[in-house]
């Protein structure tokens, strides 16, 4: 299973200015059980908060720690830098984690990367997570569906993976174009474009520690994620079913977004929840 020169997952991390919540971040990583691994942290460095000092002594510590710096996108998001980061990868298949979440299960890679090591046709695996606050304090969990043909029956009406638990092929990645730059949603769009060339599963365990608070762009900019989604949704129309139950759901959450802020503020997480768990 194990290349001897090339690591088998290449960990594609994106940072910016989050020093304090990055070091747990990669620690996450070294506890991983699976060992054949590069992590990739791509930081756009303006200005820079203290990362390039958490960086260097990170790689001192492991030489499979890479430290880029990327030129900053004209496009807000992330897409850029993934990109970038998947360009840079030398591995067979590729992880995502961000700067302000952790694994929180040491046999996350070892677990994804044996299902699709034996199962040639799924190019993409995910699985669950654990919502908590700033103070570590677990809000819910959140599990998707698991196997192929439910994710597919709900793929238009909310994103059918986790980003920060998935694992992907990285030759199928490249052959459906990587992210698209959008703003927000890009995963959506990526995890759609890999589910036409290929099986998907999630895996029925809790993966990754997600934390929900202020600094998620989907929460600060609802209007503009329901505009993004209600394109995505329309442009893979013929490709999943449940086009227009997915088409009203999304109508549903653009209307949400003009709410009062002292309404939104009280049932944005709630309503979070429901999608997650339940679409």
């Amino acid at each position: 299973m194990e290349n001897k020169k090339y690591p088998l997952v290449s960990i594609v991390l994106p940072t910016y200015n989050r020093a304090l919540l990055l070091k747990r971040s990669i620690e996450s990583v070294l506890m991983q059980s699976f060992q054949s691994w590069e992590l990739i942290v791509v930081d756009n460095n303006e200005p820079d908060d203290g990362t390039l000092s958490v960086m260097n002594a990170f790689k001192k510590l492991d030489n499979r720690i890479y430290h880029y710096i990327c030129h900053k996108s004209t496009i807000p998001g992330i897409s850029h830098y993934l990109n970038f980061g998947i360009n840079a990868s030398q591995g067979k298949y590729v992880a995502r984690l961000d700067d302000d979440d952790e694994w929180c299960y040491e046999n996350k890679l070892k677990e994804q990367v044996e299902f699709l090591e034996s199962n040639q046709d799924y190019v993409l695996v995910g699985g669950g997570i654990i919502m908590i606050n700033e103070k570590k304090k677990e809000l819910y969990r959140c599990l998707k569906k698991e196997e192929d043909e439910d994710i597919r029956k709900n793929a238009l009406l909310a994103c059918p993976f986790e980003h920060v638990t998935v694992l992907f092929r990285k030759d199928a990645a490249i052959a459906v174009g990587g992210y698209k730059e959008l703003p927000v949603a890009e995963d959506w769009d990526f995890f759609l474009k890999l589910g036409k060339i290929g099986k998907l599963y999630n895996f029925q365990h809790y993966y990754t520690y997600y934390l929900q608070a202020g600094q998620n762009i989907s929460l600060q900019h609802q209007t503009e994620v329901a505009k993004i989604e209600l394109k995505t949704i329309k442009l893979f129309r013929n490709d999943y079913p449940n086009y227009y139950k997915g088409l009203i759901l999304t109508y549903l959450q653009y209307l949400y977004s003009f709410f009062p802020d002292n309404i939104k503020s009280r049932f944005q997480y709630f309503l979070r929840y429901i999608k997650r768990n339940y679409f």
